[in-house]
């Protein structure tokens, strides 16, 4: 993985010549130099609030642009790890493992999302979506999880996630996002009819929408799927709830959104 060369704020100051003018003359140059070093704070301060951009913050806008660039800066293995832990992920606190078994292509939008799902996402565009699916240690569960990159900024990231809370859009059963089911692997058949429990994170500081549906592993199909919130309640009594598929979608999209964000942050680090 390669990142752009930080910038870079010039070589130290050469040490200042002693000054051997007539007392009068030291005089005025020092009011000269006291003049202009307040003007160059004030412009550096000034330049700071109109920009209001400190790219080593996190939720800059230098690290939500850099978080937007890691598709195709960014080896795979690192936003979809091999083996990715969940260590008290599971009902009750219990651990869990997932080994992915499928990379989907990076690609659009037209054929990843249900249509309704598609059009609630318009807003912010589709750059790029990248996918890939696991399954837990004892092969009965399969998950997608996916990071759709978008095209807006952050106020049109925050919007959206706005609207998705007040209308409730991520426990929608017409909007659970689709999975990738791919060929010679415990997933060959998990399709739409399988989706059992899913998540949806809108992300505001940085262009990303991070989600997860989860399933069983031997095609069954789902007639009642529930959204990852309620299915994980202690109460729930559904059969992706009593199947702790919701801590199956929840727990490995929050650990691949973990993940993201250690990304960005050497990308927008700068050396002391």
């Amino acid at each position: 993985m390669s990142f752009a060369e930080p910038e870079t704020h010039g070589e130290a100051p050469a040490p200042a010549r002693p000054f051997f003018g007539r007392p009068r003359t030291r005089t005025a140059a020092a009011a000269a130099c006291v003049v202009l070093g307040l003007g160059l704070i004030g412009g550096a301060v000034t330049g700071s609030w109109l920009t209001g951009d400190d790219t080593d913050a996190p939720g800059s806008r230098g690290a939500f642009a850099a978080a937007g660039e890691l598709w195709h800066s960014v080896p795979v293995d690192q936003l979809f790890p091999p083996t990715v832990r969940g260590d008290g992920a599971g009902p009750g606190g219990s651990d869990r493992v997932w080994t992915r078994i499928a990379v989907a292509p990076d690609t659009g939008c037209a054929k990843a999302f249900d249509p309704l799902l598609r059009k609630a996402l318009a807003p912010v565009g589709c750059l790029r979506l990248l996918r890939a699916t696991y399954v837990d240690a004892t092969l009965s569960h399969v998950t997608t999880v996916g990071l759709l990159f978008t095209k807006a900024d952050a106020a049109a990231m925050t919007a959206l996630k706005a609207r998705f809370g007040k209308e409730g859009l991520d426990r929608r059963t017409d909007l659970m996002p689709r999975t990738y089911p791919a060929k010679g692997t415990p997933a060959e058949g998990f399709g739409d009819a399988q989706r059992a429990s899913w998540t949806e994170s809108v992300l505001t500081d940085a262009p990303v929408v991070v989600f997860a549906v989860s399933g069983f592993a031997d095609g069954r199909t789902v007639t009642a799927p529930q959204p990852a919130a309620d299915a994980m309640k202690p109460e729930a009594t559904t059969a992706p709830a009593q199947a702790g598929l919701g801590h199956e979608a929840q727990g490995l999209a929050d650990r691949v959104e973990r993940s993201l964000r250690k990304t960005v942050t050497p990308a927008t680090e700068k050396p002391s």
